[in-house]
């Protein structure tokens, strides 16, 4: 009698365990999310899910998940590697770029170029976050398509996230997924804390690597000319230099072991001697993530710089070339405040 009535207990609980709901995954998708293979028919999104735009913006907001569906959608197949291997997805939403100018991002107009000086902090429900500098995200700049979508289409059929929702941000062009956000609930807008300034204009002769590395140090044109070279041709131009992000990364990036990817709340600011800046995320240029070819060059078609200084920051990927930066004198890492 005794044991039937543990065994009754014991199957009780186990009954109580099956009715508990599977939990859910955030963070980053290059390491925990999977491919889908079947149509997503488990959880449709929470009535309640929201995506705050602060930081930096004329109009704060919070949008449903409704008002965001009421936006214009567009559809983009994305394809990254993970933990569990290759994956690809197609999914469906809005644009992240339209998103944010629709609140108005905050710029100063007697600032040349001030909105490429900020960045946007994507932040998930359990604290994972990911930078995107603004000049990625600009159609007239880096031009990334990055999306936040609510869908995704499996087998011919388009239904919300299966595991990473109900909202999440796209990197399209990311090596790995760490920057595809799951869970998204924020979307910040900041300008760049940098402690570097100009030097009143005039053609430099050396620039300072600085901020969260280990190693910090001066560079002029010969200690640049002593590092591993590289080319990169920009329509009709062919620039010699080094790359930047084996540049900051060669000087010890000081990142948190404790923190999932961890890096990819860092970002570096550019800034030349008149004091123009522009902001770089590090996930951007790092191999593993978005493997831009950015470089800070010191010969165009064979000669040194002349007018544009010593050093120039290159951004080839860019449209335009608001993100280039002549006469470099700072380079400057930064971990985004939490």
């Amino acid at each position: 009698m005794q044991w039937h009535l543990k065994w009754r207990r014991a199957a009780a609980r186990t009954c109580w365990l099956a009715l508990l709901p599977l939990a859910v995954s955030c963070g980053g998708g290059d390491d925990e999310a999977q491919a889908a293979t079947t149509p997503p028919a488990t959880q449709p999104p929470a009535a309640t899910a929201t995506l705050a735009l602060a930081g930096d913006v004329t109009t704060p907001s919070t949008l449903t998940l409704a008002q965001l569906q009421a936006l214009p959608a567009t559809t983009q197949t994305v394809a990254f590697g993970s933990g569990s291997g290759p994956q690809t997805h197609t999914y469906t939403g809005t644009s992240a770029w339209t998103l944010l100018n629709q609140a108005g991002i905050t710029v100063n107009a007697a600032v040349h170029n001030d909105l490429l000086g900020k960045y946007v902090v994507a932040t998930g429900s359990d604290g994972y976050r990911a930078v995107f500098a603004m000049g990625e995200l600009a159609p007239d700049f880096g031009n990334r398509g990055n999306q936040v979508v609510y869908a995704e289409t499996v087998n011919g059929t388009s239904a919300a996230l299966p595991t990473d929702g109900p909202l999440r941000i796209t990197a399209p062009g990311d090596v790995k997924g760490g920057r595809y956000v799951s869970g998204l609930v924020r979307l910040e807008v900041r300008a760049a804390a940098a402690t570097a300034t100009g030097t009143g204009g005039g053609v430099s002769t050396s620039f300072r690597l600085s901020g969260a590395v280990a190693r910090p140090a001066t560079f002029d044109l010969t200690a640049l000319q002593a590092l591993p070279a590289v080319s990169r041709t920009v329509g009709a131009n062919t620039y010699t230099g080094v790359s930047l992000w084996d540049l900051v990364n060669a000087a010890g990036i000081q990142t948190n072991t404790a923190v999932k990817n961890d890096l990819l709340g860092f970002y570096l600011v550019a800034t030349g001697s008149d004091g123009y800046r522009v902001v770089i995320s590090l996930a951007e240029i790092s191999p593993d993530f978005g493997n831009q070819p950015d470089m800070v060059a010191f010969a165009m078609n064979g000669s040194p710089l002349t007018t544009t200084g010593f050093a120039r920051l290159v951004v080839p990927g860019d449209t335009k070339a608001g993100r280039y930066v002549s006469n470099l004198v700072a380079l400057e890492v930064v971990s985004a405040a939490r």
